[in-house]
């Protein structure tokens, strides 16, 4: 991850005379959570970001411009155990986020353990995958990085209820399309940029 956005935040921070503690108790988080910013660890979400730029008294655009440059190669996984899909899926991903690293699994222990060791921004799970669920993937996914997107991929809209009881962002019916990805972009909880724009 670049680390525009931590430097950025560390100084206006130090501009302000804030501490690391004084920033973190304006803000309703804690100090680990500045830490983290800005070390380049994390990234803070959207109102986060909204509520950084009132207590720094910056445009909110400035902040937004160093997210996007910090997250101008979003990593972006796609779970499904059926391997045509799997590619189809890929290659609809890959031409509507031109800008993302975008990564396929058929195994859903292979996507957590990615997601451990990389930053998934986005993630794109199906729902039935053999023994696994794809609701329990993202409650993984969820745990390792609470501020990763989920939309579920689906053949079956019954399971529409209990997909949005696990923190997802939305839900496509297969077969996936540009227009099917395009459409949940919109409606993403964090921050994710598409080209420079964010989304």
């Amino acid at each position: 991850m670049s680390m525009l956005f931590a430097d950025t935040l560390k100084k206006l921070r130090t501009e302000k005379g804030f501490s690391q503690r004084e920033l973190a108790e304006r803000m309703y988080v804690t100090r680990t959570a500045i830490t983290k910013w800005e070390s380049g660890n994390r990234l803070p979400d959207a109102a986060m970001i909204k509520r950084l730029s009132e207590v720094l008294g910056v445009d909110v655009n400035t902040l937004l411009s160093a997210v996007a440059e910090s997250d101008e190669c979003p990593g972006v996984i796609m779970v499904d155990d059926n391997t045509v899909i799997l590619n189809g899926g890929l290659s609809i991903i890959e031409e509507v986020i031109p800008n993302a690293s975008v990564t396929g699994f058929t195994k859903p222990s292979e996507a957590i353990d990615f997601a451990k060791a990389n930053r998934v921004a986005l993630a794109f799970l199906d729902i039935e995958m053999g023994t696994v669920s794809g609701l329990d993937v993202c409650r993984d996914l969820l745990e390792i990085n609470p501020h990763t997107n989920v939309v579920y991929l689906t053949a079956y809209g019954n399971y529409s209820l209990d997909a949005w009881s696990t923190g997802a962002c939305g839900f496509v019916l297969k077969p996936i399309t540009p227009e099917g990805v395009k459409e949940q972009l919109k409606k993403l909880r964090y921050p994710f940029f598409v080209g420079g724009e964010e989304q």
